[in-house]
């Protein structure tokens, strides 16, 4: 039995190959390869097989990264996170508030104080950590997309990976191949933020029931080669402010990694309200700001990418577990907002999760692994999002002055025990009419600090097979005029940074949405802020996407 989308439900074929394992893992990311890793050591004969969507381990990975080590310590206490290309020891932090011509130094937030981290490219990282769960005997499958959740009665058992070949009309071709079945006692699901497999595991038992909506931002990032003579190896900029107006959620990361490389983005609340807002351009104007241009004097961009993160927080964390599987790292929301940081918490969700895995595989028989919540609530994990759980929804209910004044309440008066929590909502549900708001006017791109979107995808290396079945599923293609261009001017235009979405006959009064659906860089906004949820972002051919390079 599967549960995925009825667009999606191939023709009668071939049964599957299938493979059996203790363990299978869908994705190779921090949190599924420190499950893997943890899961062998502690039972070193236990099969476990990651399966991974990315052309390679690494690909697909993409994070302004300021690693905090605590995880990976107690992971690998001999891991020396310097030595993994590009990793540099976090040095000078700096935090900005911007304003349209001037910038103001403000005191560096103690969530934000990086002293013993590393500046790091996570892609790198991810590729370190898929070694050492080699070298265990983990089994990991790059280029393999999991594509359907596979039951046995109401218990989950595996996954399946999508077929390759299948044509555009949906029927097999010279190149088909049928996927696999990789059947497993337990599954493990961490295929970051919105996986599209997790969303659905999150319906189906009713995972959210009696939590607060997940709320998101979109961070869309360049990586840049510096001039030595700029280069500052460590440092850590932040900043708030201008661009963004006061009610919009949103600021800038800049990082000097070893190699002359700096990682620069731009994050923003996808709750923002004026449907006229891109971020991709409020990204690049960023950029023309004086107290900003000259960190790129003479600098060269080198890759793009962008990608959605969780903002929700403890208070937005769903019921983990579920028969035969559990939810780890970003698919469940453990992302620190104000220390801007996931990768150890998703580490330590993945460890938390094998070890309760581990325990339930030595028992009898199978069992749900219940267990694994109260290990989490009795972590330093649950205590670190807990304490700064009223920070992210401050600045949604009291915009960015509110919100400050709220982080310095909840940091140093009640130091994370308010006796209240604020609470988060969904994001497609803010935007205001198109009539109601002011459009934005951008600057046009110079080619040397500023970009167009098709040129950034271009160097985001993305590539899919152009003919198979669309990944963004459209529910009601009718509504996306009817709803989208009729009230809001159609916004999946400006917040999908790859240029996938475009109003073409518009100027002769027939509007019609075109999918460029091979742009897409996998970030899964449109997936999340669709104002009637109209998007279902589905896996494309395994390999499909971008494919970063080290230092993203």
């Amino acid at each position: 039995m599967s549960d995925h989308l009825p667009d999606r439900e191939a023709p009668d074929r071939e049964a599957r190959e299938t493979m059996e394992f203790d363990v299978v893992i869908v994705g190779a990311g921090p949190a599924g390869l420190a499950t893997a890793i943890r899961l062998k050591q502690i039972d070193p004969e236990r099969t476990v097989c990651v399966v991974e969507k990315g052309g390679e381990v690494g690909a697909h990975i993409l994070s302004g990264c300021v690693l905090e080590p605590r995880a990976m310590t107690e992971l690998l206490p001999d891991a020396d996170i310097g030595a993994i290309e590009y990793s540099a020891p976090a040095g000078d932090d700096r935090f900005l508030f911007l304003t349209a011509t001037g910038s103001y130094r403000l005191p560096t937030p103690p969530q934000m104080n990086n002293h013993g981290n590393h500046v790091v490219s996570l892609g790198n990282v991810v590729r370190y950590l898929g070694t050492r769960a080699e070298e265990l005997g983990v089994e990991i499958y790059p280029g393999f997309a999991a594509a359907e959740v596979l039951f046995e009665g109401d218990r989950v058992a595996g996954i399946a990976t999508g077929d390759m070949g299948i044509g555009r009309d949906g029927q097999p071709t010279a190149q088909y191949q049928r996927g696999m079945e990789l059947r497993a006692t337990y599954t493990v699901f961490a295929e970051g933020c919105r996986g599209s497999l997790g969303k659905q595991l999150i319906r189906r038992f009713g995972l959210n029931d009696g939590v607060d909506p997940q709320t998101y931002g979109i961070g869309i990032k360049e990586l840049w080669e510096v001039p030595p003579e700029n280069h500052n190896p460590g440092m850590v900029m932040h900043s708030v402010g201008w661009p963004m107006d006061s009610k919009t959620y949103g600021g800038s990361f800049l990082y000097h990694l070893g190699g002359n490389l700096m990682a620069y983005g731009f994050v923003i609340g996808l709750d923002y309200e004026n449907p006229f807002l891109s971020p991709f351009e409020e990204m690049q104007r960023f950029k023309t700001h004086p107290a900003i241009a000259p960190h790129f004097a003479g600098a060269k961009r080198i890759s793009y990418g962008a990608r959605a993160l969780n903002e929700g927080g403890f208070q937005s964390i769903p019921k983990l577990v579920f028969p035969g599987g559990v939810l780890v790292g970003c698919e469940a929301g453990f992302l620190n907002v104000p220390k801007i940081k996931g990768t150890h918490t998703a580490m330590k969700s993945g460890m938390l999760a094998a070890e309760s895995i581990a325990a339930a595989l030595a028992g009898s028989k199978p069992a749900t692994l219940d267990d694994f919540p109260a290990r989490v609530r009795a972590s330093w994990l649950w205590s670190e999002l807990e304490a700064v759980r009223n920070i992210r929804p401050g600045f949604a209910k009291f915009g960015m002055w509110g919100g400050l004044m709220n982080a310095a309440f909840e940091t140093y008066v009640t130091r994370g025990r308010s006796p209240w929590t604020l609470r988060n909502h969904a994001d497609n549900t803010t935007l205001k009419p198109a009539r109601d708001c002011t459009p934005i006017v951008y600057p046009k791109p110079d080619g040397a600090l500023t970009f167009d979107r098709l040129s950034s995808v271009f160097i985001s290396n993305a590539n899919h097979e152009e003919n198979q079945p669309a990944h963004l599923v459209l529910r009601d293609p009718a509504t996306a005029i009817t709803v989208n261009w009729t009230e809001y001017r159609s916004p999946e235009t400006r917040y999908c940074p790859a240029g996938v979405y475009e109003i073409v006959g518009a100027e002769t009064g027939n509007p019609k949405l075109q999918i460029n659906a091979q742009n897409c860089v996998h970030c899964k906004t449109c997936d999340i802020k669709d104002p009637t949820q109209n998007i279902d972002w589905v896996v494309p051919e395994g390999a499909g996407g971008p494919a970063y390079p080290g230092g993203m």
